[in-house]
């Protein structure tokens, strides 16, 4: 499954990145590979959750970074 990091630069100079792919996958951070980097590991903790709860499968991913 592929999944995309989108990000941007909000108002307040925060920098705010999400997995679309993935509901409730956004986070923001002070630089953009600080957000990308938190919407990266919130990713894999949801979907290791999936996995171990035995709502997914095991799978192979690819995470791609999209400026928005």
């Amino acid at each position: 499954m592929n999944f995309h990091i989108e990000y941007e630069l909000e108002d307040d100079g925060r920098w705010l990145a999400e997995v679309p792919e993935i509901p409730g996958v956004l986070t923001y951070g002070a630089t953009a590979n600080e957000a990308m980097a938190k919407a990266e590991v919130l990713a894999l903790r949801v979907l290791a959750e999936r996995i171990e709860s035995g709502e997914s499968q095991a799978m192979d991913i690819n995470i791609e970074l999209v400026a928005a």
